[in-house]
Parts: structure tokens; C-alpha cells; sequence
């Protein structure tokens, strides 16, 4: 008799103590999971925050893909990100297209990425380029106000959490480079909430009495790589104020080579990791030891020969005159001295008289040309030459008197009034114009007859 069993078939199937369980290998249920999540998910959109981006010297891109509730792990290889329009980082808000698999070794799932599109900058990316562009407006990036890094320090301070790796990496290097070098550590948090504000009071107290009464060279603020959101307390406006308001040079090394911190614009000096910050601050103790023993060398020849040439000089000196009597080496040079005192003196009597001719001749210019001497020649050329033009005027007005009478008789002795006067005249006709023949006349017609004096009217009774 059979039973009925209310169990269903795919449960009855890997049911223990059934005749048709069997067992899987992690591969074997790994491989069933790819196959169902690619099956069952596929190509698809996803949009996101990226975080702890890497990419590898391959030209492969991993990053998480996050937002406010969870995280997907991604993997962008070679190939498709060639295509893309702006490079990935940490902060980006991107769209992204693919497929969700499995990675096998790891178990975990994962989504390969296809294509890339920025869906906008993240919330800390564009609070970090917001207080990036305010403070860069305010002049705290000008390179103007940056302070010079000593080149050969005492004592620095360094500002970074007492445990991490950074510490340690700067102690070596400064031990290694600069034994006698003296190193003060300001413990701070450079992580999570506070961080920020920790850093800047270590850097107002090291500004004020705290880094007067060591002496403090220079301040060093430092912590190893990470994320953007690790990195994050040393992008805080108060951090920034506190590096600009700081009284010593500050030398900034956050993260990797590739981080780039608010921190950083603001600093005297960006070092790309801690330890090539104390390589920064310090210089090589080999390479010193090695230029101080050249110098000494240097300084050691040069006394030298300074003190073979004196020696030399000194033997001269008692071979010399001066060995057998000074008095009788100053007397030619006594008498150089009169004899140059007298040749001064002549000198100077013969230029003094030069000096006197100069202001006699001068003198004498000046007495020529006296005010009121040259106004009185000025008004007696200026008279002469008013009778001169007055002459020349009258001389030409009698000139053109004579030439205009002589005009004058010769237009009335040529002008029609004269000939009107010896007895001739002239005929107009009624329109006013000469009438030069009779037949121009008609009978009846009105004419008048210019005579020597007056005029005549009439009419014409006939023409011959």
C-alpha cells in the first residue's frame, strides 16, 4: 500500500536518508548558484556609489559598488574600460551595465561591468570639490603663502595615530637617515568621527606655547592609504583652517601616491606617502657625513696654503729692507710724499685759476647782457625799423596814388561817355537792347536815343 507523501518533489529529492540524495562538492553547488544567478538575473542596470576603487598594473578595474543599505563587488576588465569617457575613483555616482556572477574561488557573487556611465558626482566627491573650490577662492592654496621646509631640522612633530604603520615607516626612515634628529609624536585619531577635530587642536596647540617650548622645526601630518571615506577627516574644513593658521611649516602625507587630500592643496609640502616625507625632511645621514668630510678636506688645503704663503711672505720680510733698519726704507717713500704734496698744490693754484678766468669771462657775459642794456638796443632797432616801414609805406601809397590817375584818364578817355560827349549816341530799341540798323526799327514801333546828356523818346514814322 502506498502512502501519500505531501512532501514536494524537489524537496523529497535532497531529503536525508532518500534513495535519490546525493552529495555536492562546494564547486559543484557554487556553479549551480552562478548558473542560477546569471540564469535568473542576468545583464542588468545598477546605479551606485564607487568605493575602494583599485586598478591593477593589468589595465583590470575592482571596485564596490555601494549605496546607503549595501555594497555589490565589482570587476571592470582591460577591454571594456577602454570605452570609457572619465576614469574611475572613489566618490563616483555611476550607472552601470552587466552581468551578475559568481567569482568561484571566493564565493562570492560579483558583477562584471560592461559599460560605464556617470550618473552624477557622489555625495563626499562633491563635498570634497565644493570645499575645494571655496577655499582655493579664499587664497589658501596660493603657493605664495606657503612656508619653506627647513632644510636641516632639529626637532619635528609628527601628527598621526600612534598605531598605524605610517609611525612606524617615518621612524625608520628618520632613525636610518637622521639619528640626531629629534622627534616628538602628537598622538591623534586620523579615522571615524572626532578625527578631524583632534587634528586640528594638535596643530593649534604645536602653532602656539606647545611648539614654542620644544622648539618644534616642523609638523608632519601623515596616515597610510585608503578609501575616501578613510581619508575623509583630513578633507574637513576645520583641518584645512587649522594647516593655514599654523604658525610652522606642515608637510602633508595622507594615503598613497594617488590620494589626493584636501589637506594636501593647503600644506607648505605634499609628500605622496609618509615615508617619502621623512625622505623630505631629512636630509641623507651618508650623504651628509660624506659632504662634511669634503668640506673639511676643502678647508683643510686651503688653511694650508694660506699659512705656506704667509710663512713665505714673513722669510721675505726679514731678508728684506726691513731687516736692516726700517728708517732708511720709509726715507724715498717721504720724499715721494713731499714732492707729490707739491705737485698737489700746483695742481690746485693752477685750477683755481682756471676756475677765476671762467668767472670773469663769465662775468663779463653777464654784464653785456643786462637786462635794461638789451632792452634799450631792442627799442633802438625796433625804432629804426618802424621808420624804415613807415618810409616804405608812403613811398608805396604815392606809387599807387600816381598809377591809379593815370587809370583813371585813360577809362575816361576810352569809355563810351567820351565818345557820347563829342556829339556821337546810341538807339534803343522798346526792349532796352541797341538797335545797330534802321530795318531793325518799325514804324510805329517806341525807341529811345542815349545823347552826351540825357535821353530821347519817340516813335518811328518811316525806316529808309
Amino acid at each position: 500500500m502506498d502512502l501519500f507523501d505531501s512532501t514536494p518533489a524537489s524537496r523529497r529529492k535532497s531529503r536525508p536518508g532518500a534513495g535519490e540524495d546525493r552529495v555536492e562538492s562546494v564547486t559543484q553547488l557554487t556553479r549551480r548558484i552562478k548558473d542560477l544567478l546569471e540564469s535568473g538575473v542576468g545583464a542588468v542596470w545598477v546605479e551606485g556609489e564607487v568605493s575602494n576603487h583599485r586598478r591593477q598594473a593589468s589595465g583590470h578595474h575592482y571596485f564596490t559598488l555601494k549605496d546607503g543599505g549595501a555594497q555589490l563587488a565589482c570587476v571592470l576588465f582591460k577591454g571594456n574600460a577602454a570605452g570609457m569617457a572619465a576614469p574611475l575613483g572613489d566618490g563616483m555616482a555611476v550607472q552601470l551595465f552587466g552581468d551578475v556572477s559568481v567569482y568561484e574561488s571566493r564565493g562570492q557573487y560579483q558583477m562584471i561591468v560592461r559599460q560605464v556611465r556617470q550618473a552624477g558626482v557622489g555625495a563626499l566627491q562633491a563635498k570634497f570639490e565644493a570645499l575645494k573650490r571655496k577655499l582655493l577662492e579664499e587664497g589658501l592654496f596660493d603657493q605664495e603663502r606657503k612656508r619653506a621646509i627647513p632644510r636641516f631640522p632639529l626637532t619635528v612633530a609628527l601628527v598621526t595615530s600612534p598605531t598605524g604603520a605610517a609611525l612606524q615607516d617615518m621612524l625608520n626612515v628618520l632613525q636610518r637617515r637622521a639619528p640626531w634628529l629629534q622627534v616628538l609624536v602628537y598622538p591623534v585619531r586620523v579615522q571615524g568621527a572626532g578625527a578631524a577635530e583632534e587634528i586640528a587642536e594638535a596643530l593649534a596647540y604645536l602653532s602656539g606655547a606647545g611648539g614654542q617650548s620644544r622648539r618644534v622645526d616642523t609638523v608632519v601630518v601623515a596616515r597610510g592609504g585608503g578609501s575616501l571615506e578613510d581619508l575623509w577627516a583630513f578633507n574637513e574644513e576645520v583641518v584645512a583652517r587649522a594647516l593655514a593658521n599654523c604658525t610652522l611649516p606642515v608637510i602633508a602625507a595622507v594615503g598613497h601616491e594617488t590620494d589626493f587630500t584636501i589637506a594636501d592643496f593647503v600644506a607648505d609640502l605634499r609628500a605622496p606617502t609618509p615615508s617619502a616625507a621623512a625622505e623630505l625632511l631629512t636630509p641623507d645621514g651618508a650623504e651628509l657625513r660624506a659632504m662634511l668630510l669634503q668640506q673639511r678636506a676643502t678647508l683643510t688645503r686651503r688653511v694650508q696654503q694660506a699659512l705656506l704663503g704667509w710663512q713665505r711672505e714673513l722669510s721675505l720680510m726679514q731678508r728684506g729692507p726691513l731687516s736692516r733698519g726700517g728708517e732708511r726704507v720709509l726715507l724715498p717713500w717721504r720724499q715721494r710724499v713731499d714732492d707729490a704734496g707739491e705737485e698737489l698744490r700746483d695742481a690746485v693754484a693752477q685750477a683755481l685759476a682756471g676756475y677765476r678766468q671762467r668767472i670773469e669771462a663769465l662775468a663779463n657775459r653777464l654784464e653785456r647782457r643786462r637786462p635794461d642794456r638789451v632792452l634799450a638796443e631792442r627799442r633802438a632797432a625796433l625804432a629804426l625799423c618802424r621808420e624804415r616801414l613807415e618810409s616804405r609805406v608812403l613811398a608805396g601809397l604815392a606809387r599807387r596814388r600816381h598809377q591809379l590817375g593815370q587809370c583813371r584818364g585813360q577809362l575816361q578817355s576810352l569809355g563810351p561817355q567820351a565818345v557820347l560827349a563829342r556829339g556821337f549816341s546810341y538807339t534803343l530799341n522798346a526792349a532796352g537792347q541797341v538797335v545797330r540798323d534802321a530795318q531793325e526799327l518799325q514804324p510805329g514801333e517806341e525807341f529811345t536815343t542815349q545823347l552826351g546828356r540825357g535821353k530821347v523818346r519817340g516813335v518811328v514814322k518811316a525806316v529808309e
